[in-house]
Formats: structure tokens, sequence, C-alpha cells
């Protein structure tokens, strides 16, 4: 069985409220839509998670809420503390730390396009991927490896998609 990583950045989030510190922003309305549009783009194109690592930020959380909606499936979902503005680094130490063959993470620039970039052999040909902005989801394959050996360039790209796309 081959290795898949799905990276997704939060979805939009709403900065209306000052009162609320960083970590407790909701989503705002667009993000509330792109999110399931983001579900329905994994279960139509077959990407579907056993794992699901979530920041424990509340925009993030509710990224998730609104992935699982359309997505199906019933992966084990955890809250991680150390996704919450994550560098690359972290997000590396995590994924190596996997037991699943499909592993979604669910985290904040610019740790998540940072390690989305490290992590590919070659971006896709895409014009958002570099700035990799709200809700953007990255599909990669590493093949029939262990997580444990998981290195910077060895990932293929099996999709990449932000909701302007859909």
């Amino acid at each position: 069985m081959t290795l898949t990583l799905i990276l997704t950045r939060h979805a939009k989030s709403d900065w209306g409220d000052p009162r609320l510190s960083d970590h407790d922003r909701p989503l705002n309305k667009r993000g509330r839509r792109d999110a399931p549009r983001i579900g329905a783009w994994l279960r139509e194109a077959g990407y579907m998670p056993d794992k699901v690592t979530v920041s424990s930020a509340l925009r993030a959380q509710e990224t998730w809420a609104g992935i699982a909606s359309t997505l199906g499936g019933a992966p084990k979902v955890s809250t991680a503390e150390a996704l919450y503005h994550a560098s690359a680094d972290v997000l590396m130490a995590r994924a190596r730390g996997s037991f699943s063959f499909t592993h979604m993470m669910i985290g904040h620039n610019p740790g998540m396009g940072d390690f989305a970039h490290r992590l590919l052999r070659a971006a896709p040909d895409h014009r958002r991927f570099l700035d990799f902005p709200t809700c953007a989801t990255l599909v990669i394959d590493f093949g029939e490896r262990d997580w444990r050996d998981l290195d910077w360039g060895m990932g293929e790209v099996l999709g990449f998609v932000t909701p302007h796309d859909l």
C-alpha cells in the first residue's frame, strides 16, 4: 500500500471580533462555504483519509467539520496543539510519526505552505500553489515507504486544488 499525505490549510477565517484571540477565531461565511467543497472534491477524487490530525485552533476545527460533512467515511481524528502555527519541521515530525496509509493534516501558513513545497519533487503547475491560500489542499503520494523514512523532495503530486477552482 502506498503512503498518501493530504495537506489542507484552514478555510477563510473571520477577523470581525477584535476581542477574540487568534486561536479562537471562527470561519467566516466564505470559509464555511469552502470547506465542504473541499470535502466533496476529496471524496469524488477518491482521496479518503484514514487518519486526520487537526490544529487546535477553532478555524482549523471548523474547517475539518465542513470537510467531514461532505467527505464521508470514518477516519480517526485527533486534535494537535502542536499543529497551531507549526513550522515545516514540526509538521514533518508529525507526519513521520503516522501509522496510517492516508493521513490528512489541517493547519496554518506559513508552515503548511512551506511544508508542502519542501515535500515535493516538483511543484504542481498552479498559479496559487506558491502562496497556498486558505483551504488549499494538496494530495501527495510517497510510494511504498515507511513514514519514518519520509524526507524532503520525495513526494509526487496527486492533486492540488483551491476553493476557487471548484
